[in-house]
């Protein structure tokens, strides 16, 4: 069934052209549009202009700012646009307003006389070295519309497993935190009104609900300090967590946890093996892309041992011995690239092993989550059952009175 689209895209003259046209899909439009002559930049609904709150925009941009910029910029290079073109056109299509004065700055400061590279490093809150290195690259070989290609890949991909392992443990966390409540409002509120039932001193209370009682008093007495020690201490350790040591000690912590730490070594591994395929293939340096790579990591602890791979990489030891040596990595990560070195082909193998760490970590996810949801539901249970029971329990013993 046909419907109207609307359509943006670039004439061969490098203006803008909007529109609508009347197709069965957004593929249709797109191929229309390119039998006219025309670089399809967006196709679908038209958005509304209106009043819109503009709140100022403080640290650092969204992923999606940079990932829409990066695809922007591959679509526009590939196609032909001259750079000062693509970064007009790009600004202009920058939805978000607190990310378009960033575009218009690098734009700036390119016509100012420096290279692509050095524009987008006066802009460090929105590109990482890695980005960085990978335009410098490409600006070095001419090849700038495949740089960002392999940018726009290496940022999607990137966004994509983020964006799973934080879907998947929503749940869990929310089904937690409805869990702590549950119980915590059971004993705050309806457990104080059940037990003046039992202040007669005559009453045989039996010992689950004296227990309960005598929990419920605990909590009530004491829940607004414990409120306030915790949040202290929350605060004291997210301090800690941003000093060097205790960033090691907890990054070191959750990689032993059971079953998460093994997804987190995975999804680091997956993360500096995307990183290292995409420096390698723009022909940065191997020492110079470890570095970079070492940069992106969330996990000190893993980042640290990036130094003495750096290092073995130096003296001739390639780099899947050392990889092996650092005893962060997987074991498998090792033999790839030993693999990758033999055959010559380190690009491809990093690649694969990106690949095969990305579909591990969302393996790993799952596996957690599907223990980790029934072991919070069973522990609930139990304990919502442990307080009903208990005043089930008071309510049969109410006759037991000492007369």
């Amino acid at each position: 069934m046909a419907a109207s689209f609307y359509f943006r895209a670039v004439a061969t003259d490098g203006k803008l052209r909007t529109g609508t046209i009347t197709a069965e899909t957004e593929r249709n439009v797109a191929q229309e549009l390119k039998r006219q002559g025309l670089i399809p930049v967006y196709v679908g609904a038209e958005q509304k202009k209106g009043f819109e709150l503009q709140l100022p925009a403080f640290g650092r941009s969204s992923r999606k700012d940079v990932l829409f910029f990066t695809q922007e910029m591959s679509t526009l290079l590939n196609a032909g646009v001259p750079l000062d073109r693509a970064l007009g056109i790009t600004a202009e299509l920058t939805e978000k307003s607190a990310f378009k004065p960033v575009v218009l700055e690098v734009m700036r400061t390119l016509k100012g006389g420096k290279s692509f590279a050095d524009s987008l490093a006066s802009q460090p809150r929105h590109f990482s070295e890695l980005y960085i290195n990978m335009v410098r690259a490409g600006e070095a070989s001419g090849s700038l519309g495949t740089i960002f290609e392999r940018l726009s890949e290496f940022e999607r991909t990137r966004d994509d497993l983020r964006g799973y392992i934080i879907s998947s443990l929503i749940y869990p966390a929310l089904l937690t935190l409805v869990g702590m409540g549950s119980v915590f409002v059971l004993l705050n509120f309806v457990v104080p009104r059940f037990a003046a039932i039992f202040s007669d001193p005559r009453m045989v209370i039996p010992t689950p609900t004296l227990i309960l009682i005598k929990s419920s008093a605990y909590v009530r007495a004491y829940s607004l300090p414990a409120l306030g020690a915790i949040v202290a201490i929350l605060i004291a350790f997210q301090f800690y967590i941003r000093t060097a040591p205790g960033r090691l000690w907890w990054d070191s912590l959750r990689l032993r946890l059971p079953l998460l730490g093994d997804a987190l070594r995975k999804a680091e591994t997956a993360r500096f093996a995307r990183a290292m395929a995409t420096l390698v293939a723009a022909s940065v340096p191997l020492v110079q892309a470890i570095g970079i790579a070492r940069g992106i990591l969330n996990n000190r602890r893993i980042a640290g041992t990036l130094e003495q791979v750096s290092q073995g990489v130096k003296r001739g030891e390639g780099i899947a011995g050392p990889i092996a040596k650092a005893g962060q990595f997987p074991p498998l990560a090792s033999h790839l690239l030993a693999v990758g070195e033999e055959t010559g082909n380190l690009e491809a193998m990093f690649a694969r092993m990106a690949d095969i760490y990305d579909s591990e970590t969302r393996t790993a996810i799952r596996r957690f989550t599907s223990l980790f949801e029934p072991l919070i539901i069973l522990v609930m249970g139990v304990l919502v059952g442990s307080l009903i029971l208990s005043m089930m329990l008071a309510i049969t013993s109410i006759n037991d009175v000492v007369i």
